[in-house]
This record gives structure tokens, C-alpha cells and sequence, in this order.
């Protein structure tokens, strides 16, 4: 039988800095296409599971040690990223201390949901907007089927 031909593998990561006045959370600006401002987050690599990833990319961007608390939801829009269909499990986390933008982030930002910066790459304006929802009403992402 051939190997599957699938899409790519991400955990992205939201990060809530607890030590902070109404958690401000994390946002990197991008050194690399697509350029703006994302989440932490990036590729799991063979062999690791998504929440190791999740945890990796948070440390390997914004130089923060984060806690997941839950999974937010799955997102697998086959034009969510330009580089090619990825899908990505994002998921929530808490974190104290100064970020520091490190290997592909080239500043790493702390903001409110009521003044995000722009432009936001990706689906992260829709995944945002999910995150704020759960913060106000502890509702999970939906589920988005395609008709």
C-alpha cells in the first residue's frame, strides 16, 4: 500500500501571561513569509506528539516555559496557510515572565483582545475570535463542517 499523501501537522499555542492584569496574551511578528503578526506555534516534528510541540515552539519563539490547559479546537481550512494545506491544533496556555522573540519571531508582543495588531496571519483573526468567545463564555471552538 502507498503512503497517504496528507497535510502538513501544527500545534499553535495561545498564550495567557497569568502574572499580567486581564492576561494579556502572546503574539510573535513573523521573520518569514507569510510576514505579520501569529501565533507561537509551528510544525510537530516525526516522533513528538502535539502537545510536546505546542510546548517546543512556545520556548523556541518567545523564550516562555507555558502550562497547557486545553485544547481550543482543530483548524484544517485546506487555504488556511499559503504555503500549503496545514492543519493545526491550537491550543490554550499560561505562561509568567517577559517574552523574547527568538528563532523565527522577530518580536514577540503581548496584547489584549480588544486591540490585536495587523495584519494577523493565517486563520489566527478567526482563531482569535473563537479564543475571545471561550473567554466569555467557556465554549470551545465549533466545529466548522463544510457543506
Amino acid at each position: 500500500m502507498a503512503t497517504p499523501v496528507t497535510p502538513l501537522l501544527a500545534a499553535d499555542i495561545i498564550i495567557e501571561m497569568v502574572d499580567r492584569p486581564e492576561r494579556p496574551i502572546v503574539l510573535i511578528e513573523r521573520k518569514n513569509a507569510p510576514f505579520g503578526w501569529a501565533l507561537p506555534g509551528g510544525f510537530v516534528d516525526v516522533g513528538e506528539c502535539l502537545e510536546q510541540a505546542a510546548v517546543r515552539e512556545a520556548l523556541e519563539e518567545t523564550s516562555l516555559h507555558v502550562t497547557l490547559k486545553a485544547l481550543l479546537g482543530c483548524y484544517s481550512a485546506p487555504q488556511r496557510d499559503p504555503r500549503g494545506h496545514t492543519v493545526s491544533a491550537v491550543y490554550l496556555a499560561e505562561a509568567r515572565g517577559t517574552p523574547q522573540a527568538r528563532d523565527d519571531a522577530k518580536q514577540a508582543e503581548l496584547f489584549s483582545l480588544s486591540d490585536l495588531p495587523a495584519p494577523l496571519t493565517f486563520d489566527h483573526a478567526l482563531i482569535l475570535e473563537d479564543y475571545r468567545q471561550f473567554r466569555s463564555s467557556g465554549r470551545l471552538a465549533p466545529l466548522r463542517i463544510p457543506e
